[in-house]
């Protein structure tokens, strides 16, 4: 097939080209700049230029091939709902260029927040009032019922590997900063993981079997102890680990408080079943031994 791809030079969209490339499928990446459409057409993928405000694009991109995997959103917490109602426009453009072929649409989403106490599954539905992107994964699954083969990737959040610069970079960053790494009261919250590769490979699996529907969960780990995460921070950087109290969080962490301090285990067993996805990289606790996230 042709997979058309939003966000494809982003963190995990660079990993999902190659991946569909290597299993025989061309690839049409969206590309902003000229940097960007360099970057894709040196994974051998062919071009589409424009961005997620570009409707035109997207629906060019859509049109001209036989699926779409979108993964390109704006990550900036200061705009929360101007990215959120950008990314609902691009996927009710996507959608409807899709409607009535039964092509395969799959949309990125998270598993953190889905459930309070428990492991989350995929049978959970996320909370609207949650996170405004909400409102897009939604959209897209709506389009099931005007024959397009809607499915949503749900990541953990943490997709780690070498090069990230997502949620553990940047708890290193503090942990260097302040002089000692740190958790959140006794450290028992728990968050998803999953590496970037093993994340790539379901995204694929998704686009090439996932039912009309269905929800996934790239979690290769169901949760790991952030208080584990502290101390491998604190090996690799040469620093002690030290509790921060749940009401000076803030004050620590800064806005990663909000998302440090979750509680967020999540499940995939349903997605193993379902497509025999089979996680095979290494863990996050693995991979922060490695020493690369500590290599200024």
């Amino acid at each position: 097939m042709r997979i058309f791809v939003t966000g494809a030079t982003g963190w995990i969209g660079s990993a999902v080209m190659p991946e569909l490339l290597n299993a025989g499928h061309q690839v049409l990446g969206l590309a902003r700049s000229d940097t960007a459409a360099a970057s894709v057409a040196g994974l051998g993928a062919e071009v589409q230029r424009g961005d997620l405000a570009d409707l035109d694009s997207l629906r060019a991109g859509a049109a001209a091939s036989d699926g779409v995997v979108h993964l390109g959103y704006n990550h900036d917490f200061s705009r929360m709902e101007a990215a959120a109602q950008t990314d609902l426009a691009a996927i009710n453009a996507i959608g409807a260029e899709l409607a009535g072929t039964d092509r395969p649409f799959v949309v990125a989403s998270g598993v953190l927040g889905l459930t309070s106490g428990r492991v989350a599954t995929e049978r959970d539905m996320p909370d609207p009032g949650l996170h405004p992107r909400t409102a897009g994964v939604q959209a897209a699954m709506s389009f099931a019922t005007r024959g397009v083969r809607s499915s949503s990737v749900r990541f953990a959040p943490t997709v780690h590997g070498p090069g990230d610069h997502g949620f553990a970079a940047v708890l290193v960053g503090i942990a260097r900063e302040k002089g000692f790494s740190g958790y959140i009261g006794d450290g028992s919250s728990r968050w998803a993981a999953v590496h970037r590769l093993d994340a790539a490979n379901l995204v694929r699996l998704a686009v090439d079997e996932a039912p009309t529907g269905a929800a996934l969960h790239a979690t290769a780990e169901e949760g790991v102890p952030t208080r584990l995460i502290a101390d491998a921070i604190g090996r690799g950087l040469h620093l002690p680990v030290v509790s921060i109290p749940a009401d000076q969080a803030s004050d620590h962490f800064g806005w990663m408080a909000r998302f440090f301090g979750l509680n967020g285990p999540a499940s995939s067993s349903a997605t193993r079943q379902l497509l025999g996805w089979n996680p095979v990289q290494p863990g996050l606790i693995a991979d922060l031994d490695a020493g690369h996230y500590f290599k200024q």
